[in-house]
């Protein structure tokens, strides 16, 4: 593990500030290091191009050109985060990333050359946490290492960071029946006792047959458990906060992503697209999700969807 000067010093820097500096926290040692980048990708040209900008960034890289040698690498490095070609010798892409899933939740940035939606909601639903389709920038792979690495370092059991990042994405209003204080979610005024009274912690957002545990990380649908990926849920929670706000792709990137200017609106249809399915699987017939489309703005959630 490569080391640089100084040791981190509890309560000195919060994660997401190592983060910002390219940096992490060895848990046995207190050491600060160069966050490392493992790239699972067996075109050459594209690693070291890959490899070049991630660099000149700040971070630490480590390259594998084939499945089998990512995995082992993975195992015995503990990358911060992957960047994982679906289209390797020896193991798949998607084998790959559902190995590592099966024993870490590192962070996965899928590459894939192929423009149908097929590939980039199954490498999501596996766990992958974003996708980039080639031909793509370097400038914006560094661009979503960043984000990524940004959001996963303040990701928990709805930790305060981020339950404030979806408060300021709901902007709720007291009219929604929502408001949030510090790291949790009031009810502001009498909306019913789906909602709970005016003044009280909501732990649970109901409507009809769907059931968000907020601090368990828990939806159900007619009594089924839905699995979903962590950005699933938190964009499940942000437009569940806010019925009937419409809220842009831009907005949901910033929010949920951490991308600005850079990143892909498909990538917010793949994730509304993928949570609609597994609502609409675990509720059964006519199960409704309540994510609507506005055509031309993004997405709302409408509580009174028929």
């Amino acid at each position: 593990m490569d080391t640089v000067r100084g040791s981190y010093i509890p309560g000195e820097l919060s994660r997401a500030a190592l983060a910002a500096q390219h940096k992490a926290c060895d848990k046995e040692t207190g050491e600060l290091y160069s966050m490392k980048i493992l790239i699972i990708e067996d075109e050459a040209n594209i690693t070291q191009l890959i490899r070049l900008y991630l660099e000149r960034a700040g971070y630490t890289v480590i390259t594998a050109s084939d499945g089998v040698a990512g995995l082992e690498l993975h195992a015995r490095e503990r990358p911060d985060l992957v960047i994982l070609d679906l289209m390797l010798p020896v193991m798949d892409g998607m084998e790959v990333c559902r190995r590592i899933r099966a024993w870490a939740d590192t962070p996965i940035l899928m590459l894939t050359a192929r423009q149908g939606e097929e590939d980039r909601i199954a490498g999501l639903e596996l766990g992958a946490d974003d996708y980039l389709v080639k031909p793509f920038s370097p400038r914006e792979v560094v661009s979503r290492v960043k984000a990524i690495l940004r959001r996963s370092s303040r990701s928990g059991t709805l930790h305060a960071q981020e339950v404030d990042a979806l408060a300021e994405a709901v902007g709720v209003h007291r009219a929604n029946g929502f408001s949030f204080k510090g790291n949790q979610l009031i009810a502001s005024d009498e909306t019913g006792t789906d909602k709970g009274k005016a003044g009280n912690i909501v732990e649970e957002l109901r409507y009809g047959g769907l059931r968000i545990n907020i601090p368990a990380r828990r939806v159900e649908v007619n009594g089924h458990l839905v699995t979903l990926t962590a950005k699933e849920f938190n964009l499940l929670v942000t437009l569940a906060a806010a019925p009937s706000r419409v809220f842009t792709r831009e907005t949901l990137l910033e929010q949920i992503w951490g991308y600005s200017f850079l990143g892909d609106g498909r990538t917010v249809d793949v994730h509304i697209g993928t949570l609609r399915k597994k609502l609409e699987t675990a509720g059964g017939t006519d199960t409704l999700h309540h994510i609507k489309t506005v055509w031309g703005l993004g997405y709302k959630f409408d509580p009174e969807e028929q």
